[in-house]
Parts: structure tokens; C-alpha cells; sequence
């Protein structure tokens, strides 16, 4: 039995570990041996296996997908198994236990992330090189674990998977490569805007305190993640997912701009994904280009103005 494994696949795996591809190899000599090896998902046709990382070098648990056809099986996604299965808390153990998470399910959304953000490097490499080289390299699950105790709350899958691809991006002259020249934020960053917004709201809390008939709104609710800012080093604005909803928002260090978004951190990079591949069809912002970096015409600096190319496709 053949057994395939996608480049998109191998793209992913490689980010979660040194020993992810190596593990995934092992995996497929036995799925060539016993195809019928996983069970049954919550997805039509796919069937789920779990892999002890413990058996490998610098490996997590895995969650991975594939299917079965004549002759051959593919091998659709992998995620860590952690992302789908949350650890208990002792701290509340006495405390309803969460839904199970469908590993499958999971492993799509990681997927989705994974080829969207796919999508929007090769264009960068391809049209803007500066602004590709600026994104940071995929950062380790442990690091990703890290600022989840830092938050006190579980990331998202969706950011998870995000983060692992790239943990940051460091722009081109001030500008970073989504629309608006807005930022990927970097782990460390993510921390301390969370950190701040929270203590804004303490302030704001004990503000309104004395004043019993006033409803003193909301400056930052803990579910709230920043991602991205206004650009690499401006940090007074940007946008927020909130964990809870698993929606995105904007946020302002002045609280003057919390408007929730129509959008998933999925359905957001693939709209950036699909304004890069046809941009003669953009409408939230024009990409282009000044000389080798990626600038979003609704946020460009006026002095780089006259340099400003539409990109072209």
C-alpha cells in the first residue's frame, strides 16, 4: 500500500518538531502495513491515529489524519494531540469536564491555518522577499505553552497552529505584511500588551468603584488575545481574538475602537490569502509593493506614497 504524505503536510510537521517528520515516516510504514490502523473521525472518510511522541526525539503526542483510497492512503493533517486534548487543571477538578475535542476537527482547523498562511508566504517570496524574510521562524510548543500560562487561559487552535508557523513578524521600514501594514505580534509582545490591558482594567474597575449607579464598562476581558498591531513597534492599536468566541476585534490603547470583527483568525487569513492572489478583486485594502516589500495602500506612510506599486497579478 502507498502512502502519501502532502508538502503542506510535511511543511506543518516539520514546525512542530525536529522529530515530527521522522515520526510521520514511521507512521506511514505502518499504515502501508495496516491502512485500517485509525478509527473513525467526526469527518466523512477520515480516520484518526494517535502517535506517542515519547517514542521519538523532540516529537509531542500527535493527532493525525488520512484517508483511505484504492491502492493508496494520504495523510491529510497532523496537529499535537495537546490541542485537542486539554489537560486537567488540579486546581478545579471539581468542575464539570469539558466536551470532547473531535482530534479530526481539530487537525482540519490546523490545516486550514496551515494553507492559508502558506498562501500568503509564497506570495511574499515571490513579489515581497523583505517582507517575508522580516516573519520570524515558527515558534516551539513549549514556547506556545508558555504564554498560555503567562495568560492564564488555553490558546486557540487556530492561533496555536499560527504560532508554530511563524511567531512574529518584524516588518520592513515600520510596516508589517497584513492589511493596514499591520503586525503579527511576537510571543513575548502578546504577553505584555495582555498584561497591560488587563491591569487597564483593574484601573478602570477601582475608577468606578465609588460610583455605584455607573456601569463601567469593559477595557479588557481576560479571553482577549492580542495578534496583531498597528505595526511591528506601535503597539497603540491592533487586533484581538478572543478565545472564548473564537472571533476577532479591534482594540485601542485609548479604548476608543473595541468593534468586534466578522471574522475567525481562519476566515481572516484567507481573506488576506485571497486579496494576495487576486488583488484587482480587494476591497477591504489594496496590496502592492515599494521596491521589495509588501505595503497595504490603506496605511501607507505618505513619504513612501510616490514609490508605491499596485501588485500585480
Amino acid at each position: 500500500m502507498n502512502v502519501e504524505i502532502p508538502s503542506h503536510v510535511s511543511d506543518l510537521a516539520t514546525g512542530l518538531g525536529a522529530g515530527v517528520p521522522y515520526a510521520l515516516k514511521v507512521l506511514a510504514g505502518r499504515l502501508a502495513d495496516d491502512p485500517d490502523m485509525g478509527r473513525p473521525s467526526g469527518l466523512p472518510g477520515i480516520l484518526t491515529v494517535m502517535v506517542d511522541g515519547d517514542v521519538f526525539e523532540d516529537c509531542p503526542d500527535l493527532a493525525v489524519g488520512y484517508v483511505r483510497e484504492p491502492g493508496r492512503v494520504v495523510i491529510r493533517h497532523v496537529a499535537p494531540a495537546s490541542f485537542a486534548e486539554p489537560e486537567p487543571d488540579p486546581g478545579e477538578q471539581e468542575r464539570e469536564p469539558e466536551p470532547a475535542v473531535d482530534p479530526a476537527l481539530t487537525a482540519v482547523t490546523v490545516r486550514e491555518v496551515a494553507d492559508a498562511w502558506h498562501r500568503i508566504t509564497r506570495l511574499l517570496q515571490e513579489h515581497a522577499p523583505d517582507s517575508y524574510a522580516a516573519l520570524r521562524p515558527g515558534a516551539r510548543p513549549a514556547a506556545v505553552a508558555a504564554v498560555e500560562d503567562e495568560l492564564g487561559i488555553r490558546i486557540p487552535v487556530e492561533l496555536s497552529a499560527l504560532w508554530l508557523l511563524t511567531a512574529g513578524d518584524d516588518g520592513v521600514e515600520g510596516s508589517g505584511c497584513l492589511p493596514g501594514n499591520r503586525a503579527l505580534m511576537a510571543l513575548d509582545a502578546v504577553v505584555e500588551v495582555h498584561r497591560q490591558r488587563m491591569d487597564s482594567q483593574a484601573r478602570h474597575e477601582a475608577a468606578c468603584a465609588d460610583r455605584p449607579d455607573y456601569e463601567p464598562g469593559t477595557v479588557w476581558k481576560p479571553t482577549w488575545i492580542p495578534v496583531v498591531t498597528r505595526g511591528p513597534s506601535d503597539r497603540t492599536s491592533g487586533l484581538y481574538l478572543d478565545a472564548e468566541t473564537g472571533y476577532l476585534g479591534r482594540w485601542s490603547r485609548y479604548n476608543d475602537d473595541f468593534v468586534e470583527e466578522p471574522d475567525t483568525l481562519v476566515t481572516y487569513l484567507e481573506e488576506v490569502a485571497d486579496m494576495l492572489e487576486a488583488p484587482s478583486l480587494a476591497t477591504r485594502d489594496k496590496p502592492g509593493l515599494v521596491d521589495r516589500a509588501m505595503v497595504w495602500l490603506s496605511g501607507i506612510d505618505p513619504g513612501r506614497e510616490s514609490r508605491w506599486q499596485p501588485l500585480a497579478r
